[in-house]
């Protein structure tokens, strides 16, 4: 935060004034930066400083030419001291927490978001504002703070403590999700609306509130204050009852991306690139049988970036050959040491793309790295997505025929949300079928999803392939789908996606998995007074 940056920034400079080298001034400056971002008033003292600093830096620590650095170094600890004094009189000026809804202020939702860390989703900041609330405070302010009070209320019951809330304005709140996906959160936010917008009893009155949101998806580079902008200015552009979804410049966007393709052509070589593991469980033996390797990108200035984001221009780029080997050496080198740790008859399926799917010579390159690590071609699964399968439909079976020679398997990702075509199922020989997570997510109540699942378990039971259910996120779903014949898992109830360490761990832990995947009544029964505590 910068308002700890005061006391480090005064602190170097009075070093630098007890004789420090030169270069003790620019470390002075950045720390004078940091402040300047959050003390408007005190950029006075800051442009002060950066002018001593800069005065420092020309004196040079052997010439002193441009006038005395000790004594210029005296000045620039002065003016530290009164500008750490202006950080903390903000601090305590600055409300921390809203008078009516006890939310936190917008200055602690910037500051929230710039702390977190990136998760494999992108991030979406959600808005919502109570329409109403201006012109009912110039006919009755107590009914309108009870309303918004209220509102607050059925804010914090709906969202419980998976996302951080804060009061933005007068009438406008503002969600962070930081960890949920984005295809989840237009429906989240609808509902959150929708309640919003029920009857509020006051006195005598019935007021129903007119509920409008907004959301936008985070954008390289991150910038809170950017980011929430955005969401502002989407939510303007929409009519009460509904929630619109920001879009950024197309010149920024382009912009930001053309740069990133840049570092993305120099992440290999520079070492970048990590795998994370989400197993596969086999719910009747109560075991880890996989796991899928997901990309990740540890970008130097910008952190953690969700291959969401990087993935389409991987693809575009041209450089889906060269990251697609690296993930299928990363992810056998990995699968290896795995095996030697005790994590035995365990595949690792790594994600194939269009582009390596053209290559005539595909077999020779799984052989050959296969060979290179020392793997077995049965603990290999090569994932393909259905628009990917539903390509050349001669070609594929000439190479899936070669791999399968080889015992590598194959199996279809995100069955359902794609081609659909049942063509090639009947001439492409598939190991497994996945169900996609938009018919995996709430099947324990929705009819159409329960129809769906049903029938990619039975018509996978029909051709003799495996299926696996991916996107488990809660205890419900995975009930509903074991008692309906699915019995291999993936998703959030039974882990996230996880370092090789993190992962050798969970896989080897028996006494865990059996209690996930026990639907014994006796099992069931503790599960629920352990979530009633």
């Amino acid at each position: 935060m910068a308002f700890g940056a005061g006391a480090t920034f005064a602190t170097t400079a009075i070093a630098a004034a007890q004789g420090v080298m030169w270069v003790a001034a620019l470390t002075a400056i950045l720390f004078a930066v940091a402040l300047m971002i959050t003390l408007g008033s005190a950029r006075h003292h800051y442009r002060q400083l950066v002018s001593l600093a800069r005065q420092i830096c020309g004196s040079g620590s052997d010439t002193h030419q441009g006038g005395d650095p000790k004594g210029l170094m005296q000045q620039l600890a002065s003016g530290a001291h009164i500008l750490t004094l202006d950080a903390e009189r903000l601090k305590h000026r600055t409300p921390r927490r809203h008078k009516v809804t006890g939310f936190p202020t917008r200055e602690l939702l910037l500051a929230a978001m710039s702390e977190g860390q990136p998760s494999e989703h992108p991030r979406v900041l959600g808005v919502i504002e109570l329409l109403d609330f201006d012109r009912l405070s110039a006919i009755d302010s107590t009914v309108a703070t009870q309303i918004l009070r209220e509102t607050a209320l059925r804010l914090s019951r709906m969202t419980g403590n998976r996302h951080l809330i804060a009061q933005i304005d007068r009438a406008r709140f503002a969600i962070w999700f930081d960890e949920a996906p984005p295809g989840n959160i237009k429906s989240e936010l609808h509902a959150i609306c929708y309640a919003l917008r029920d009857k509020v009893e006051i006195a005598e009155h019935a007021v129903f509130p007119q509920i409008r949101g907004a959301y936008v998806v985070e954008l390289l580079p991150f910038s809170p204050p950017e980011m929430l902008e955005r969401a502002i200015a989407a939510l303007s552009q929409v009519t009460r009852g509904e929630i619109g979804l920001g879009k950024a410049d197309p010149a920024e966007r382009a912009r930001a991306q053309f740069y990133l393709e840049q570092d993305l052509r120099q992440a290999v070589d520079r070492g970048q690139f990590e795998l994370r593991y989400q197993p596969f469980v086999d719910a009747v033996a109560q075991r880890v049988c996989g796991a899928e390797a997901l990309l990740r990108w540890q970008h130097p200035e910008h952190g953690l970036i969700s291959p969401i984001e990087f993935m389409p221009i991987v693809e575009a780029s041209g450089l889906a050959e060269e990251v697609g080997l690296w993930a299928m050496n990363a992810g056998c080198r990995d699968a290896r040491r795995w095996e030697q740790q005790g994590v035995t008859d365990c595949v690792v399926a790594i994600n194939l793309s269009a582009h390596q799917l053209d290559r005539a010579d595909l077999d020779v390159i799984v052989r050959r790295t296969l060979d290179h690590h020392g793997l077995l071609a049965k603990q290999l699964e090569l994932e393909l997505t259905e628009t990917v399968a539903a390509g050349d439909s001669s070609k594929a079976k000439t190479l899936f025929d070669s791999l399968h020679a080889l015992g590598v398997s194959i199996s279809i990702d995100d069955f359902g949300a794609g081609y659909s075509s049942l063509s090639y199922l009947k001439k492409l020989h598939f190991d497994k079928l996945k169900i996609d997570r938009e018919f995996v997510s709430m099947v324990d109540s929705d009819p159409d999803s329960q129809a769906i699942c049903q029938s990619i378990i039975a018509l996978a039971r029909g051709l003799g392939i495996a299926v696996l259910a991916e996107g488990v996120e809660r205890e419900e779903e995975y009930h509903w789908l074991r008692r309906h014949g699915c019995t291999l898992f993936q998703g959030y109830y039974f882990a996230r996606p996880m370092d090789l360490a993190s992962f050798i761990a969970f896989a080897t832990d028996d006494a865990h998995l059996r209690q996930l995947t026990d639907l014994s009544p006796a099992a069931l029964q503790r599960r629920i007074m352990m979530s009633a505590l």
